[in-house]
């Protein structure tokens, strides 16, 4: 039976475990790095922290995932081809194995092939390799090392050479394809061959270099090895089919689509389109949802909608009048879950979303595409750009599906006069735009009452209870939306949390759970009744907690008091690019090429601590833009500003705009105590920090720790670091002594090992001990007189198998060598080190079978 995609998972995966890589779940289709693209397209993406420089390397340096992977846009944009053929996904799985700093290009490519050969039984006979023109170190590997004939191995350009862009990692790769043989097309392999011939099955990437801006190529630090295998494509090979669409979870969900359309798959070239769109679109559908991609008109939402609808739309021609997509996608949940079980956590979910879409879609459909009939019919030529702008904005009918309609029937779409109207749609609605993130469903209402009432007025700076008229009560049950006429509650915006409290009028109480914004100048009171109840047009006391205002205007306070001391300690590069001032704590994320270092640190808190201690004044007043500009007042990156702005001085140093509330003086803000250093994000720090009494608080916790660890060293709190020094240094004592006895006890056994030995090799199974302890004793045997080679194996007390080979200079031989086949008996893998090889087993009942490989014959 050929392996199924369940074995091929498995048995991928497996495959690099038992060669000390990490398994790694796939991360989710929506990527959080910034320099990652729409959707997770590749195995590495989970990994751009590392090969970015941004964290450090893992431990172990080398892993292996399965990825689920989107592409439908950009350079990789699948979606128009995709069920024209039988090679073309929207969704698919790569297979990858990684090394950071570890092996490179001679072990990766030996590891695909044994893969690939020994594992998956795939003939060696029909397998390419190409590799970039200038690397001639993988050619070397392939041919001298693995045995590829040399008429094999293609040199190929621009596409054996993988970048993330313009800058940063690259290098070259090395691309493995399979030959599907002569009814395919023109041989000649890869380079010079068709396509549909010869089928790429893996990508090995070999980062060796960074490229600087001006194109530059130096050698990285830590080079990286980063492998892809399309897990569908290697399926195809594997289960002998043509067609990716074939393949035995893919074939199920074109057998769910025979089902749901009542048509056959095979027996018309046009319905086959329609099928494998289906099962492929289902898939992705699911998939997007799954892992929280809404159908939507922005970004992800509208790449998840236009797959939706263009396998709607599929049905649709082949006159399925019933809903398609919830049946599809319950089949792609059943048909994935298993390797997947979020999917079928979710299945609810997912099935709800896909029902409520195609409903709407169909109705949008069935109205446009009797409209763009008539609009096709009625005319020659190319479709006027104001008929696809009118089925676009009149009847939600989008232009992509307007232009494929019109390519199948030969017809072109005027572009530029859709955009023109398009434009001059939103010149007519950019008045009644805009608005702070309002629901789209009470943007009205919110309008209404800025219309009606004004701006609502801000008093919060100058106090925190104000009287002030109830305009308006939303919503129903306990918790509500109240809007009065004027608030002392701080909206949340730049980083600061919205205020929270109480709101009173003679019939009720509410308390203020939250502060935001509705549209731009309404605040918006998230409240929820505790007494009574509150009405419109009374008057009320509206009285934020002022404890927690204190706290977070000492938090605002120290953000500005830390921007100033960052960049006076980093330099005037570091701009504040997002902060979170909450009442327990502040978070500063800021512009910086580097960690920031202990010493560094230490100093920005000492300044910033210094501008704390001056108890100078912390003044705000508003002036022009321009103006403020001219003192040297600093915009936050991604701010918006108007005309006039409000600028705020925290002691002699700090000058910036900001719109928040803070301390009367720096001395109010009290201690401030740095947390935390770490990378978000390509060039990006993040720092965060306590202030007041929650300082003191953790001061006074370190202290307390300070004290009951002197009190176990038996010190005073000033001596701790010196009897620290000194017990760790009775340690490294201890631990020297210990490796002498090791050695001395290792000496004494190499001895009687050595007088077994047979034409000067010693072959040993020895009682069980530690894997080090092994190496040791097989250095110790070989050092001595007349030895050449030895072998120990045990089996320690943890599990497993230790193998250890170590040979003399002059012997002759090859550790590494003489390892691998009792390497393999064992269940394990070896090193290809010459003179000292060390490899593992899963198997110990068979280590002496294993040594019997390189007994001498004589013993």
């Amino acid at each position: 039976m050929p392996m199924t995609a369940a074995e091929l998972r498995r048995t991928f995966t497996d495959f690099f475990v038992e060669r000390g890589h990490k398994p790694y779940p796939s991360m989710g289709l929506i990527p959080h790095h910034p320099a990652a693209p729409m959707f997770a397209n590749a195995g590495m993406n989970q990994f751009l922290p590392v090969i970015l420089g941004e964290e450090p390397i893992p431990n172990p340096p080398r892993a292996t995932s399965i990825q689920k992977c989107v592409r439908v846009k950009g350079k990789h944009d699948d979606i128009n081809t995709v069920g024209t053929d039988g090679s073309h996904l929207s969704f698919f799985e790569m297979l990858g194995n990684f090394s950071f700093g570890d092996y490179f290009k001679d072990r990766a490519i030996a590891y695909a092939w044994e893969l690939l050969t020994e594992v998956y039984g795939i003939p060696t006979d029909r397998l390419w390799v190409t590799v970039h023109d200038s690397d001639d170190e993988a050619a070397a590997i392939w041919r001298d090392q693995i045995g590829v004939p040399a008429e094999r191995i293609q040199r190929m350009g621009e596409d054996n050479f993988w970048e993330m862009g313009e800058t940063g990692p690259c290098g070259p790769c090395s691309e493995i394809y399979f030959d599907m043989g002569e009814e395919f097309g023109d041989g000649g392999g890869p380079a010079h061959g068709s396509e549909e011939r010869f089928l790429e099955i893996w990508n090995l990437v070999f980062m060796q270099y960074n490229r600087s801006a001006d194109g530059t190529l130096t050698d990285l630090p830590n080079k990286i090895i980063d492998t892809g295998a399309g897990l569908e494509r290697t399926l195809a090979v594997l289960q002998g089919v043509a067609s990716l669409f074939d393949t035995d979870e893919l074939r199920r969900l074109v057998e769910v689509a025979e089902r749901t359309t009542g048509r056959t798959y095979g027996e018309d070239p046009k319905a086959d389109v329609a099928l494998r769109v289906l099962a492929d679109h289902a898939r992705s559908a699911a998939f997007l949802i799954n892992d929280g991609v809404f159908p939507s008109n922005e970004e992800r939402g509208y790449v998840l909608r236009r797959i939706m609808r263009r396998a709607i739309r599929q049905a649709y021609g082949m006159g399925v009048e019933s809903l398609v997509l919830p049946a599809m996608a319950e089949g792609a949940i059943e048909v994935m879950g298993g390797a997947y079980p979020g999917l079928l956590k979710n299945r609810d979910f997912i099935l709800d979303v896909v029902t409520r879409e195609e409903e709407r879609f169909r109705q949008t459909l069935k109205t446009g595409s009797a409209m763009l009939d008539g609009a096709l019919s009625g005319r020659e030529g190319t479709l006027p750009g104001e008929v696809a702008f009118q089925l676009h904005d009149t009847y939600g009918f989008p232009l992509e599906l307007t232009l494929e309609i019109a390519a199948e029937r030969g017809r072109d779409v005027d572009l530029a006069g859709f955009d023109a109207a398009m434009a001059a749609q939103r010149t007519r609605g950019r008045a009644s735009q805009g608005g702070g993130g309002a629901d789209a469903q009470r943007v009205d209402v919110y309008r209404e009452l800025v219309d009606q009432f004004g701006p609502t007025e801000f008093t919060g700076y100058v106090e925190q209870a104000s009287t002030a008229r109830i305009l308006a009560v939303e919503g129903g049950g306990d918790r509500m939306e109240l809007f009065l006429d004027r608030t002392p509650f701080y909206a949340e915006s730049g980083g600061q949390v919205g205020d929270t409290g109480l709101i009173r009028t003679e019939t009720g109480v509410a308390r203020v759970l939250d502060t935001t914004h509705a549209v731009a100048g309404l605040h918006r009171h998230q409240i929820e009744v505790v007494e009574g109840h509150l009405l419109p047009a009374q008057e009320a006391q509206a009285v934020v907690d002022v404890e927690r205002r204190s706290s977070i205007r000492r938090n605002h306070s120290a953000t500005h008091l830390l921007h100033w001391a960052f960049r006076s300690v980093l330099g005037q590069h570091v701009k504040q690019h997002g902060s979170l001032v909450a009442p327990d704590r502040l978070r500063f994320d800021f512009s910086h090429f580097s960690q920031v270092g202990p010493d560094e640190m230490t100093e920005v808190q000492r300044r910033a601590n210094a501008e704390v201690l001056a108890n100078d004044p912390v003044r705000a007043y508003e002036t022009t833009q321009d103006e403020a500009h001219k003192l040297g007042a600093i915009a936050l990156f991604g701010e918006k500003y108007g005309d006039i702005v409000r600028v705020v001085e925290a002691g002699q140093h700090s000058i910036e705009l900001c719109g928040g509330t803070h301390v009367g003086a720096t001395g109010a803000v009290g201690p401030i105590r740095l947390l935390s250093e770490g990378s978000i994000g390509s060039n990006l720090r993040r720092v965060e920090a306590l202030t007041g009494v929650a300082s003191l608080e953790r001061f006074s916790a370190d202290e307390q720790a300070l004290s009951q660890v002197a009190k176990l060293l038996r010190v005073t709190p000033g001596e701790v670091v010196e009897a620290v020094e000194k017990l760790h240094g009775e340690y490294r004592g201890l631990q020297d002594q210990l490796t002498a006895a090791r050695r001395q006890s290792a000496v004494g056994q190499a001895r009687e090992l050595a007088a077994q030995a047979v034409d000067g090799v010693v072959v040993a199974n020895v009682t069980p001990m530690e894997r080090q302890d092994v190496q040791t004793l097989a250095v110790a045997v070989r050092d001595l007189s007349g030895i050449r080679a030895v072998v120990l194996g045990s089996a320690p007390a943890a599990g497993g198998v230790a193998l250890v080979a170590a040979v003399s200079a002059d012997s002759g031989l090859n550790a590494g060598e003489l390892l691998a086949d009792p390497a393999k008996v064992v269940g394990g893998g070896a090193g290809r080190q010459k003179e000292l090889s060390v490899a593992g087993g899963r198997d110990p009942s068979r280590l002496d079978e294993a040594l019997l490989l390189v007994r001498p014959n004589s013993a």
